[in-house]
């Protein structure tokens, strides 16, 4: 287990490599445009161009986590600074199964491990599918010219 001070110090770090242009860009496109209805649209997005933006966000978290996981960095300390796992979570767990059977049983393991200690963590995965999902319909709506 690390002193708070580690865990604190490995906390900062991660949020800093969070600010690297590319891995932001990716984060920003997977939370607010990705939303796939079925495991399908989520492998079928795999044979784009943002296969690499869905490997780097997968992979930034999965990394992070596993920081968690092995004692590295508090759970109530990473969870107060990176929020934002849980929203990249709630977008593939309800494919997880899936997922795991053509890629392998631990894809996305550190990640589950991390987010389904929080809270009630079903209700809250659910509120951020939905709080995603409607800000995304919000927003392609007003492009479209609708006014919500």
């Amino acid at each position: 287990m690390s002193t708070a001070f580690e865990s604190a110090q490995l906390n900062l770090q991660l949020f800093d490599m969070r600010r690297e242009p590319l891995l932001r860009k990716a984060r920003d496109w997977f939370i607010m445009e990705f939303h796939p209805k079925a495991a399908d649209e989520y492998f079928a997005l795999m044979a784009t161009e943002k296969h690499s933006w869905v490997r780097m966000v997968v992979g930034y978290w999965d990394m992070a986590a596993s920081l968690v996981v092995q004692g590295a960095i508090d759970h109530a300390a990473f969870m107060a600074a990176h929020g934002e796992i849980v929203g990249t979570f709630a977008k593939l767990q309800p494919f997880l199964a899936e997922i795991r059977a053509r890629t392998g049983p631990h894809a996305l393991a550190h990640i589950e491990t991390v987010v389904m200690a929080i809270p009630d963590a079903k209700a809250e995965l659910e509120r951020r599918r939905t709080r995603l999902r409607t800000a995304w319909e919000s927003q392609q709506a007003t492009k479209a010219g609708f006014i919500v």
